[in-house]
């Protein structure tokens, strides 16, 4: 837990909740044991469209669409975002869910692996929320940032892993600890980068917010690791 449980209940029962299809689709995923955003993170993403209004929206992971609706509801109605799914269970609920909400002309669902469609992606989007696979989130990067134009703004969300990010590897469960340890690279890279700005937050699960600056191309592609060594290289 990253709030103190009492704090978080307060929070959110000042939330003013959504769309009745909003409300009624949220229950029916938590019935369903369908992991969704949790009400923390809604209320931010609601606010965060609403400042940034993004005309393009990236997705990586649907599950049945809740998150992808619920910025389709408030990003405005000339909002236009793909969205990425790997898990074929979940793929025709997510469908039927966006032809119920009459969104289906503003949303494309891609089938399959995320890291091969983040290869063939082209274009920018002005905001890309990643919340698939975590342990895969340091690997997507270096596309996730080709797909940024300066201003993009990248919400990767369950970052910190039920506090377990600030404990020794030794007392993470060994299931896990492969995600530990690429999560903790994957926060170093956003908070490195020089092509990003981060801030990150305590929010739900832990949730970081990068924005992509306007720097030399050459710069912006490497990783964070890379750059620093090639400053050593040059100071050499």
């Amino acid at each position: 837990m990253i709030v103190e449980e009492r704090m978080r209940t307060y929070l959110n029962s000042l939330d003013m909740g959504h769309t009745p299809f909003l409300e009624e689709l949220e229950q029916r995923a938590l019935s369903l044991g369908v992991p969704i955003i949790r009400r923390e993170m809604q209320s931010f993403i609601k606010v965060l469209l609403a400042v940034h209004q993004p005309k393009r929206i990236l997705e990586v992971g649907t599950a049945i669409g809740f998150s992808t609706l619920l910025m389709c509801e408030y990003a405005g109605p000339d909002v236009q975002i793909t969205t990425i799914e790997n898990y074929e269970k979940r793929i025709p609920l997510a469908k039927e869910n966006f032809r119920k909400a009459g969104r289906e002309e503003q949303i494309t669902l891609l089938e399959g692996d995320a890291g091969e469609y983040l290869k063939q992606l082209s274009g920018t989007y002005d905001l890309i929320f990643m919340d698939a696979a975590k342990g895969q989130y340091i690997h997507w990067l270096p596309d996730v940032l080709r797909l940024m134009h300066p201003g993009s703004v990248l919400l990767s969300d369950n970052v910190l892993q039920e506090g377990d990010i600030i404990e020794s590897h030794y007392l993470v469960e060994r299931r896990t600890r492969t995600i530990y340890k690429r999560m903790r690279e994957y926060l170093y890279e956003l908070t490195h980068h020089p092509a990003l700005l981060t801030t990150i937050l305590p929010l739900g699960d832990g949730a970081a917010v990068s924005v992509r600056k306007e720097i030399p191309e050459s710069v912006s592609n490497g990783s964070a690791a890379e750059t620093a060594a090639e400053g050593d290289n040059h100071q050499l």
